[in-house]
C-alpha cells in the first residue's frame, strides 16, 4: 500500500473565461479547509486567463497543461478530489464525449474511471448553454456522478458589474477530505 501525502490532495482544472483570473481563491479557500492543491489548465486558459506565476507560487507546485514524458516525475500526486472551475462549454462537451486530447480533459476522463469525486462550476453564456449538445453533455456527466454548481453565465448586474463568482461552492460540493 502506498502512503498518501499529508493533507489530501485536488486538483484544480481552470478553463479559458475571464473569471479564471480569481482561481486564486479557490485555492487559498482549499488550504484553508486542508486541502492541498495543484492546478492543471487548459491549453487556452494559459494565454492570459490567470497569473499563472501566482498560482504556482501560491500552490508550491508548477502549474500544469502539457502531458509529461515517461521519464519526468509526476508533479502532482494522485488525486484526491477534482474541481473544474470555471468549466466551459467546450471543456463539458468534450469530457461528456470522452474526448482527451489535453491534459485537462485527459485527467477529467481518468478521474471518473477511479472514482475520484468531481465538483464542476459551469460559466457558459445563456446562449451557449440553450445548445442541445450541451444539456446532453451535463445530464451525461451528473449521470456519472459528477457534482454541479450553479451555473455562472457571467451576465452584467444592473449597475454593470459582475456577479461573484461561487468559488468555494466547488468545495462545498465536495466531502471533506
Amino acid at each position: 500500500m502506498t502512503a498518501r501525502p499529508e493533507p489530501p490532495f485536488l486538483y484544480v482544472v481552470v478553463c479559458a473565461a475571464g473569471i479564471a483570473a480569481g482561481v486564486g481563491e479557490l485555492i487559498e479557500a482549499a488550504r484553508e479547509r486542508g486541502w492541498a492543491t495543484g492546478v492543471i489548465a487548459t491549453p487556452v486558459a494559459l494565454n492570459g486567463f490567470f497569473d499563472v506565476d501566482a498560482v504556482a507560487e501560491r500552490t508550491g507546485r508548477p502549474v500544469r497543461s502539457a502531458w509529461r514524458t515517461p521519464a519526468e516525475a509526476r508533479p502532482f500526486p494522485p488525486p484526491d478530489a477534482v474541481v473544474v472551475a470555471p468549466a466551459t462549454f467546450n471543456t463539458l462537451n468534450k469530457w461528456a464525449a470522452g474526448i482527451s486530447d489535453t491534459l485537462a480533459l485527459g485527467t477529467l476522463c481518468e478521474a471518473y474511471g477511479l472514482g475520484v469525486p468531481i465538483a464542476v462550476l459551469p460559466c457558459v453564456a445563456d446562449a451557449l448553454a440553450a445548445h442541445p449538445a450541451y444539456r446532453a453533455s451535463l445530464a451525461r456527466l451528473r449521470g456519472m456522478g459528477v457534482r454541479f454548481g450553479e451555473p455562472y453565465t457571467g451576465e452584467p448586474l444592473p449597475d454593470g458589474g459582475r456577479p461573484p463568482f461561487g468559488w468555494t461552492r466547488a468545495l462545498d460540493l465536495l466531502d471533506r477530505p
